[in-house]
């Protein structure tokens, strides 16, 4: 009797414990530490980095006319992506975790900084900065979910009920629309953002341009576009061979940037992007260093894709064709499906697997690009659109006879199919692009055919919902032919 007594009290008193976690809204968000402290979780649940950084850079190019894999622990994931045979059971740590979870976690952070931030008091110009970046980060976050799913839950408040239906595809529309259009006044011009890589004035208005462009509204992606270019802050980084390497990151190119660090958190990619025993290139100017990892796993790049470059073309300098191994072997990777994007050249104070080399999430260059569609689509014949397409070329040295004249054209589907190979020359091996075009233009499902992907059909055109979070909550509806 004497053990259960003092049991029962001691469970008693354990209940009644204060609690003194971090995480408490109460307590958390009463002082501008804590604000700061929740705004950068937002952050890192939604900006690549590390290992899901690259995993989300392969999940969306595998499925593309551009890159595969081949070998090491990732070929499972792999060879459904290159296949078109996903399903809603696809590894959970890469669909559920990298495009499910992390958007949602930033989504909940978010809502609990707008529902408790009136817990401290802050200088007013701060508290809507903070209010802004965190409802900017709230609809990137459901812009990249809208643009991976289709519509899902609207979570807009804490108090959510558990079980939640998919928003209709106008309500989900409008609501990433109408939150980016009311943040772009209150975020900070760029260059005034508190820390590199906060959300400012340009990468509310890019992302807007980008929501935009994959959903077809024209006039709003010139609208959009303008904007950024007024802002009379962002350029072409001048040589494009240069422009992803550790020393230039923060140039003014960058718009919306995923900062890498090698101290934790770094830039994967190019552990899987050096070929097998790779010591050197003589030709790119490239050695390998003792701190540096070579993965098993290979992502390589279609010869279709290499071949489609004029030889004239410096993006094509960015992709490694042979290489000398540790037994001082020339190894041609031509004509095998296997040459390298090198584009984030190895960063040489890399620790182990992680490069310094930050990710662009939206760069100049797709704004330029993005609004040159748009007046196509809008007016055709365009010249405007054709001069903004010279500004890329002329970039990769394509002047002169190498400039696209717009007598090249003879309809808007000519300048489309163009357009969709100006766009994979200029962001191969890059985040989540190549899917959204192939999407935009019509030829994701086609292209896939062309490659010998049969399974492809119009339904992997969205990925489905995880067969975690359905289990999870059962109003959750599949995507069509999951």
């Amino acid at each position: 009797m004497s053990v259960l007594v003092f049991s029962t009290a001691g469970c008693e008193k354990y209940l009644e414990e204060p609690v003194y976690s971090e995480m408490d809204p109460e307590s958390l968000l009463a002082t501008e530490a804590g604000v700061n402290s929740l705004l950068n979780s937002t952050f890192g649940e939604l900006f690549l980095s590390g290992w899901d950084g690259k995993s989300r850079i392969n999940l969306e190019n595998w499925c593309t006319d551009i890159e595969w894999e081949t070998d090491g622990g990732e070929n499972l994931i792999a060879t459904q992506m290159i296949n078109f045979t996903w399903d809603a059971s696809l590894a959970s740590n890469w669909l559920n975790n990298i495009l499910w979870l992390r958007p949602y976690r930033a989504i909940r952070n978010a809502n609990l900084l707008l529902e408790n931030i009136d817990r401290g008091t802050y200088d007013a110009a701060r508290k809507a900065t903070y209010l802004a970046e965190a409802r900017f980060m709230r609809a990137l976050a459901y812009a990249k979910m809208y643009s991976w799913f289709g519509p899902v839950p609207l979570r807009t408040s804490s108090d959510d009920p558990l079980e939640l239906g998919r928003a209709t595809d106008d309500a989900m529309k409008a609501f990433i629309e109408s939150e980016l259009q009311s943040v772009v006044a209150e975020l900070p011009l760029p260059g005034d953002e508190a820390n590199y890589g906060r959300p400012n004035r340009g990468a509310a208005l890019a992302t807007l341009c980008k929501f935009y462009l994959n959903t077809k509204q024209w006039e709003k992606v010139v609208d959009a576009a303008n904007s950024i270019i007024a802002l009379d802050t962002y350029r072409l980084y001048p040589e494009y061979g240069q422009l992803f390497r550790v020393e230039n990151e923060r140039n003014n190119e960058f718009i919306l940037v995923f900062p890498q660090s090698p101290q934790g958190g770094g830039n994967n990619y190019v552990n899987g992007a050096l070929p097998p025993g790779f010591q050197r290139s003589p030709e790119m100017g490239l050695e390998f260093r003792s701190g540096w990892q070579n993965w098993a796993a290979q992502y390589r790049l279609y010869d279709r894709f290499y071949n489609s470059f004029t030889s004239a073309d410096k993006r094509k300098n960015l992709i490694m064709t042979s290489y000398i191994n540790g037994a001082g072997q020339t190894v041609s990777l031509l004509n095998d499906n296997n040459t390298r994007a090198i584009k984030f050249w190895p960063d040489p104070n890399a620790i182990v697997n992680e490069h310094g080399n930050d990710l662009p999430e939206i760069r100049y260059a797709d704004i330029l690009l993005a609004k040159a569609e748009a007046l196509a689509e809008l007016n055709w014949p365009n010249q405007e659109a054709v001069d903004l397409v010279n500004q890329i070329r002329e970039r990769a040295g394509l002047v002169g006879d190498d400039a696209v004249l717009l007598t090249d054209f003879p309809g808007l589907q000519a300048f489309r199919d163009h357009l969709l190979n100006e766009r994979a020359w200029e962001f191969y091996g890059e985040a989540g692009i190549r899917r959204e075009d192939l999407i935009r233009f019509g030829k994701f499902v086609s292209s896939a055919h062309e490659r010998g992907k049969t399974n492809a059909r119009e339904t992997h055109t969205r990925f489905p919902i995880p067969q975690d979070a359905i289990d999870a909550d059962p109003s959750l509806e599949q995507n069509e032919g999951y």
